[in-house]
Order: structure tokens, then sequence, then C-alpha cells
């Protein structure tokens, strides 16, 4: 028999329709049936989400359909999404648009004009070019009740959402809450698993480290990696200087970093070992935007933590900034501090390597840099060490000399310094030698010969210590021949002999300096004036050269052409082919002002720089010669030199240089050029160090206008890119390269380029 509730429906119904309204029930739970079926099979959250949001679009006829899960820890709604193979959260705060209303309010909405809501945000649709009509949104509920997240589909492809739509909406969700949930706490369970483990491995690594730059780099390493964030500062406190110290990048990429440890977040942080989470850095008073000015980096949430030693000392501070997906969370700071506690014993005995290899390698260094002879001797008078400079005087190998006794080795004309040796020994007293001699292998060498006594902390005597200074002849030629060439290469040319003739490749930055309107100034001054005014430019220019260890190459006429790398190479050669140009500059610019005070005409100059390989050697004949440098790196820092001129600029350097810079200076890209003689192009920047803000006001925020609108020329965009230069130009009216970019854009805008327009400018000239 039917069941007599059955009955009663149909007879209050009609047949017909009793049959549908059955009928649609059977299949929500087939339906629903089919999902808990589907859901129940998925492992990850990632499937349950995407499994589910295609049912629902399905079932609703939405377009499309979105679910979002609530994170309590951070406040927000978020949701998955797959660009390739890469999945990312979306994340939203969940108390806003509609999503969030319905989330906090727990009332499903059925919205038919999306843009008539007060709660709709159509800055969604502007950014992603989709035009929402319709809404349907419901929160997810658990058995229990719990909102645990919001379901939503956009835009009914026939017609409006309905009532209908609505409960099989809320239908689905609540079939699939329970597996969503579970899922999503198995998933977070996973992951504080895994990140634990992660912790035990990156804590294992780091303290096994015993190199301290190899151990900040690890730290700062895993800090980002294991935090979610963009980047991340480990600083260390050094006491003497009163300054905490990090060091960016390790062997020749390596960078230091300091800033006084009572200054900024990192240090409140330090001096009061609280730890600090901003989530808004530009809100903060703490916060120097200067950094992000001069880097181009924005900082957006900053996590900063004491690094505390077993004895409760802070001995310094890790700075993680820029979590990805929204602000550091009270789980995080945990979790630094952890690692902090647990790395800092290996950051000390690292820090304590480290003094005790600095002072090892600075005396060493000191010994190995010094022109006059060392070695020392024990409390047997053995020979213990001998520098490099002791060598090449003594003209012995250091193993012919260390390991020997005084007795066994200064014998014959030198057994004088052996007799000073016992005496200083005996004594205590210091002795000295001048304009004595010496012999070794039946040569003579005049010298200058100091013994010391070496004495411990208690009066123990460990020895003595010979100092030798050369004063031969070899060393006066020297002195001489250093007046008419660079000393490095004046200790080539004694050092080589007759073979002196001849060249070798070498990587190394040429810069090229050039006075502007030199002619005009030769008219007015006559030749004595001429000759006074270059002697005292070239004083002023060639100190700068030199303080930077540069080779000066020659003068041609008013022009200074010097090398960075060579005959000795540096890690940093293309920095200090830089900071000697900016300091070109400055003293140019000091001994200007004292010109126009004595009523004289100001000098102005250009200089450009690049880095290649060039060919460098003595060229000529054994009676006349000259030590040189060539190549197309030393024509093309020859070129930008004169570029100055055209791109209304002081200091102009290659992306050859540019690119192996491991300093941070005020740089714009200016152009790409092919110069004359070449047919690749080759980018072009402005060094702009050397400004101050009379000269240059606004200049980071001129630099970013400026860099959009060279963006737009290159681009083809001829009225955009004339905005750009406008805006900068606004914020300093006197940038000529400025206004020279927008007479570009009116002459392209006249006179289109091809289709083959690529932005690069053609040099014509020198």
């Amino acid at each position: 028999m039917p069941d007599s509730s059955v009955i009663d429906f149909v007879e209050r119904r009609g047949p017909d329709r009793a049959h549908d309204v059955i009928g649609k029930r059977l299949r929500m739970a087939e339906l629903l049936v089919d999902v808990n079926h589907q859901m129940g099979a998925m492992d990850t959250l990632d499937e349950a989400l995407e499994t589910l949001v295609t049912i629902i679009s399905r079932e609703t006829g939405a377009d499309r359909s979105t679910l979002f899960l609530n994170d309590v820890e951070t406040g927000e709604l978020y949701s998955r999404v797959a660009l390739g193979d890469i999945r990312r959260d979306i994340r939203i705060l969940n108390t806003v648009g509609i999503a969030g209303h319905v989330f906090t309010n727990g009332e499903s909405m059925v919205i038919h004009d999306a843009y008539s809501d007060e709660r709709f945000s159509p800055s969604v649709d502007e950014k992603t070019g989709y035009h929402t009509r319709n809404v349907l949104c419901t929160p997810i509920r658990t058995v229990k009740g719990d909102i645990i997240g919001v379901a939503q589909s956009l835009n009914k492809q026939h017609g409006e959402f309905t009532e209908e739509n609505l409960e099989v909406l809320q239908a689905l969700t609540l079939q699939a809450s329970i597996t969503l949930h579970s899922v999503q706490f198995a998933e977070r369970m996973h992951r504080s698993h895994t990140q634990e483990l992660e912790f035990l491995d990156i804590v294992s690594d780091v303290t096994s480290e015993i190199d301290l730059a190899v151990v900040l780099q690890k730290v700062m390493t895993e800090a980002t990696r294991m935090l979610n964030a963009e980047r991340s500062t480990l600083f260390i406190n050094d006491e003497k200087s009163g300054e905490l110290w990090s060091q960016t990048g390790v062997g020749l990429d390596a960078t230091q970093i300091r800033l006084p440890n009572d200054q900024g977040i990192a240090g409140t942080v330090f001096t009061s070992g609280q730890s600090v989470n901003i989530p808004y850095a530009y809100a903060d008073l703490r916060f120097n935007p200067e950094f992000d000015r001069k880097t181009g980096f924005f900082t957006r949430s900053i996590l900063c933590v004491p690094v505390v030693n077993k004895d409760g000392k802070t001995i310094g501070v890790t700075q993680v900034l820029n979590k990805r997906g929204g602000a550091f969370t009270g789980e995080d700071e945990s979790r630094l501090r952890a690692f902090t506690a647990q790395v800092s014993i290996g950051l000390e005995n690292a820090k304590l390597f480290n003094d005790v290899e600095n002072m090892k390698n600075y005396n060493e260094s000191m010994l190995q840099s010094m022109s006059n002879g060392v070695f020392t001797l024990d409390e047997d008078a053995n020979i213990v060490t001998c520098n490099d400079a002791g060598s090449r005087i003594m003209q012995l190998d250091s193993q012919d000399i260390i390991g020997r006794s005084a007795d066994e080795f200064l014998t014959g004309a030198n057994a004088w310094v052996r007799d000073k040796i016992l005496r200083v020994a005996e004594t205590r007293v210091p002795d000295i030698s001048v304009d004595a001699e010496l012999e070794f292998n039946n040569n003579k060498v005049s010298v200058n010969l100091t013994v010391l006594p070496l004495i411990a902390s208690d009066e123990h005597s460990l020895g003595t210590l010979i100092m030798i200074e050369d004063i031969s002849t070899e060393k006066r030629v020297k002195s001489t021949m250093a007046r008419y060439m660079d000393p490095g290469l004046a200790d080539q040319v004694l050092e080589g002999g007759g073979d002196i003739l001849g060249g070798k490749s070498t990587p190394a930055t040429i810069l090229f300096s050039d006075i502007r309107g030199f002619t005009t100034l030769t008219e007015e001054l006559g030749a004595q004036g001429t000759v006074a005014l270059l002697n005292e430019y070239f004083t002023l220019m060639v100190d700068c050269i030199q303080r930077e260890e540069g080779m000066l190459d020659k003068f041609i006429g008013d022009a200074i052409m010097a090398a960075f790398g060579m005959p000795i190479a540096h890690d940093d050669d293309e920095d200090r082919a830089v900071r000697a140009a900016i300091a070109m500059i400055r003293k140019l610019d000091d001994w200007n002002r004292e010109r126009l005070a004595l009523g004289k005409h100001p000098v102005d100059m250009g200089i450009g720089l690049n880095t290649d390989v060039v060919v460098s050697g003595n060229i000529g004949s054994p009676k006349r010669m000259d030590y040189t440098i060539i190549g197309d790196g030393v024509n093309l820092a020859a070129r930008l030199e004169s570029a100055c001129k055209q791109y209304s600029a002081r200091i102009l350097t290659s992306e050859n240089t540019y690119r192996k810079l491991h300093g941070t200076y005020r740089i714009r890209e200016i152009d790409r050029v092919i110069v004359k003689g070449k047919t690749e192009p080759v980018s072009i920047y402005e060094i702009l160090d050397h400004h101050s803000e009379e000269s240059f006001p606004n200049l980071m925020e001129t630099v970013l206008h400026f860099k959009d609108g060279l963006t737009q020329y290159r681009n083809g965009n001829w009225d955009k890119a004339t905005a750009a230069f406008n805006d900068a130009l606004k914020l300093h009216p006197n940038d000529k390269l400025s206004r020279t970019y927008i007479e570009r854009c009116d002459y392209m805008k006249n006179h289109p380029p091809g289709d083959d327009w690529n932005g690069v400018f053609v040099m014509t000239s020198k």
C-alpha cells in the first residue's frame, strides 16, 4: 500500500505537480549522494574545492563559481586557483564585499543586479575584465551550524538565479561541509608536521656551519622560505661600533649593510628585546621609507624579532619583509622566535670563528701588504715567519728561510744582524740600523734594519721581529719612474728586465673624461694659463682615480684615460671606477666654487665608463715604448664620454659595467644605442650620485617618471611617453634629458618609425 503522506501530498498538489516535486527531490537526493561519494574520495583540499566548484556551477547553471574557506588566524576568506602547475591562494577580508557580508551575517543572498548592490565591489571586474550581472551566495555550514566559509555563483547562464537554485547551493555546501572541514584540518596538520620536520633540518644545517657569511646567508634564505616572505635580513650587533650589520651575498658578490643599533625598527627591537609585527609599514612612524626610495623595493609588512643567546643577551635581530598572501601572524612570530633561538648558538660560534679568522687574516694581510720585509724568530732564534717582501729582498723562497736558525742563516756579511738579535733578546731594547748593507746570493742590498723584541702580556719573551726596508738603487729608480708612469707599471718595467714588450688580454673598466669647451678656455687663458689650469685640474682628478687604485693610462690633451682592474685586479673594480667618477665630479664642483669666488670661469667635464676585455701592454721598440690599452671596450668608453653632451649627463656607463656593480647607486637607464662603427645596440645608464637635492631636486621620484616615459617611448606610445617626461619636468624643471625625449617623441609622432621600431637610437658621431 502507498504511504498515506504521499497519497495526501498527491491529493493536495495534483498528480502532475506531485510527480515533478517528488522527481526533483529524488534527483536532489541522488545528487547529494553523488557529491558525498565524490568528496569522500578527495585526499586534498585543492581537489575537494575544484570538484565542488565544478558541481555547483553545473547544478546552479552559473557561468562560474567560487568557494571560500575562512582562515581563523588571519580573518580572511581564501580560495585556491591554478595557474599552470602553480596554485596560489586568493584572499579577502571576511567582512568585505558580498562574500564577507554573507559570512558575517550567516544569511544567503540572491542578487539579481550586482551593480545596484552597495556591497558589491566593481573594482574586481575592472581588474579582470569580467562583468558580473547577478550573484548567488550562501554560507557554508557544518552539521553543528558553524560557518566555515562561503559559496558563490556568478552570472546565471539563462535568466536569473532563483530560490530553487539557492536551495540546491545550500544543500550541496551542507553535504560537502564535513569533507571540506576534514580535509582543511588534515591539510593544516600535514603542513604543521612538514614545517616541524623542515624546521629541524634547517636548524641542523645552520648550526653545523662555521663560516659566518654562509651562516648569515642560510639563516636569511631559510627564514624567507619558512615564513613565505619576499626577503629577510639577519643583523648582528657590533659591540665596538654600536651598529647592527649584515651581509648580503657571498664571495665576490658580498655586500655589507650597517646601521645604528638604536634606530629604526631593527634598532627598536634590538634595544627593547621585544618583537615587532607591523602589517602596514608606511603607517608606522618608526619605518624609514628612504631605504625603499633608494632600492626601489616596496615594503608592505614587517616582522622583526630579537636574536637572544643562551645567556639571555640580545646579539642581533632578524627582520622579515612582505608576507606573501597577507600579514605576518602570531604563529609566524612564534616560529621565527623559535628559529632564531635555535640558531643563535651557531651564530655565536660562527661569529667567534669569524673574529679569530679576521684577526689572523688581518695580521697576515698587514704583513703581506707591507713593502718592508718582516720575519720573526722564536725564543730559540729559529725563523718562524717571513712575508713576501722579505723573501723578495733576500732573493730567497720562503721555504729556504722559514725553519732555519739565525746562526745558520745569518752568516758571513750578515753576521752583524745575528749579533743584534742576541743583544735585543737579552736587553729587550729595540735596535735600528740606518743605511746598512746585507748580502744575499752575492748581491748587496741597501737597507734600513729594525730589530724588535716580542713580549707577551705576562712579560714572557716570545722571540724577535726583524723589519727590513729596501733603499737600494732599484727602489730609488722606481721612485723616480713613478712620477712619469703609474707605480704598478713602474714595478712591471723594473721586474720585466729586457722582456717588457708585448701585451695580454685583461678584463678592465675603462674611464674616459674630457673637459667641455676646452678650446674656448685655451683662447681665453693663453699658453701659460692653460698649462697651469691643466696641472691643477689633473692633480685633483688623478687623486680621485688613485684613491680607488685605478691606473692612470695617459693624458690626451685635456682628456684623461684610466683603467680599473689592471695591472692588479680587484673584486670590485667596476664599483671603484664608479666611485672614482663620482668623486671626480664632486671634486670638480668644489674646485669650481673656488674658481667662481676668484672671478674665474668654471670648468665642466663628461665621463664615460665601460667594462670589457681589453688588450694591454708595452708597445713600441726597446729604445722607446708606451704602455697603452686598446680594444672595442676602450672605444665604447670614449663614445660614452662624448655622448654625455648629447644626453646632458656628466657620467655615463654601459650595461657591461652596470650589471657588474655590487654597490647601490642612484642610476637611471637613459637609452639603448648603436654607437658609431658598431651594429649591436648597448644600454647606457646615467650615474646620479654626484647630485645634491639642490642640483637635482626630487631625484628618485623624477627618475621613476622618466623610467615610465622611456618604457612608453620604446613601445611607441608617444603621447603617454610625453606625459611621463612632463611629469618628470614638474619635479625637476632642469632635467634636460626629459626635454630631449619630449623632442624625440614629437619627431616620432610626426615621422612615425616603421614596424621594426625597437627603441634603439643610432649614434652617427663619435
